[in-house]
């Protein structure tokens, strides 16, 4: 037997429950990790409230975590048992001291990541890699614009931008955010809170916008988005903290000057074993080097998600969280 966090039904971080369960035997292509660190991340909430709907109930929660290879299924030639590796891309079923899931979905981890390190930026970290180096295809010296850049995915963004010689413009809500933002190498920030967000970005791009700009808010920065981006450039919503976005008129575009949309997911760019350890060792790349450190701001016990998604919906969180077995 083993603990886990489960949903029996849709709602609030009341609905989380702390139970005993018994995890399966791993099958033919499929591994079971004891997890040494658990991730925690927005979609994390998104799979409890309804908005994206599990396959059944009751089910797990959250997709992102690190640990030790405990069992391997007898197709899996990859990995062995004591392999230490970490996972971002699924299935449900991560908030527990066991999980088991598809060999292909995990990444061998090095010696130098640890487990806690492994889990606070294997979806944010993967998550940044196909934003700034598969979608943006930057060559250096562009200006971008990055909603919430001093969250958990911003915080990486803003580092790895500046590594690749690209100017982050970063939104942020308060004006402590924005001197994290800049600490961690934005090359200028918004206050969303006091600040005029369109009127500041042509202010600092000298009128020309930004070919592309960031949107993991969703609903509530739709409009401010596509008004920040270049003739001919590109939008790329991936996320919906504030409520999706619905309506979309696609004249719109045509309107602001030819824009390109795209709704990205990390398991549309890592959907081959092979791509997701590149995209990985990328990753694990720029942690090695120093040119990406991740600050774990927040450790919560894995009984105590309920509190931990509370501080993420509420805005109380910084950099990343973590939860520990």
């Amino acid at each position: 037997m083993a603990k886990r966090i489960q949903i029996s039904r849709h709602g609030g971080p009341e609905v989380l429950e702390w139970v005993d369960y018994r995890p399966s035997e791993p099958g033919p292509r499929e591994v079971r990790v004891r997890n040494r660190a658990i991730g925690l991340n927005f979609i994390d909430t998104y799979f409890r409230s309804g908005l994206y709907a599990p396959a059944q109930m009751p089910s797990g929660l959250g997709c992102e975590g690190a640990g030790v290879v405990e069992a391997v299924g007898s197709e899996v030639s990859r990995f062995r048992v004591g392999d230490r590796v970490a996972y971002a891309t699924g299935p449900l079923g991560a908030y527990g001291e066991l999980h088991v899931l598809p060999a292909d979905h995990l990444v061998k981890l090095p010696e130098s990541i640890g487990f806690e390190e492994a889990a606070a930026v294997m979806l944010k970290g993967l998550t940044v890699q196909y934003l700034l180096s598969q979608i943006g295809r930057f060559g250096g010296g562009e200006t971008i614009l990055f909603h919430a850049a001093a969250g958990g995915v911003g915080s990486i963004a803003c580092q790895w931008a500046k590594a690749i010689g690209v100017r982050l413009i970063g939104t942020v809500g308060s004006p402590a955010k924005a001197e994290r933002a800049k600490a961690l190498g934005a090359w200028e920030t918004i206050d969303y809170s006091r600040e005029n967000v369109v009127q500041r970005v042509l202010e600092l791009t000298d009128g020309k916008k930004c070919p592309v700009v960031y949107d993991s808010v969703g609903k509530d920065t739709w409009d401010i988005s596509l008004d920040c981006v270049a003739p001919r450039g590109l939008l790329v919503s991936f996320g919906n903290a504030s409520g999706p976005v619905t309506g979309v008129n696609l004249a719109v575009l045509a309107q602001k000057g030819s824009l390109f949309v795209t709704r990205p997911v990390l398991a549309g760019y890592a959907d081959a074993p092979e791509r997701l350890q590149a995209m990985a060792d990328e990753l694990f790349g720029m942690l090695e080097s120093g040119k990406v450190k991740v600050e774990i701001d927040q450790k919560f016990p894995l009984a105590e998600a309920a509190k931990a998604q509370e501080a993420l919906t509420g805005r109380k969180t910084t950099g990343s969280t973590i939860l520990l077995p």
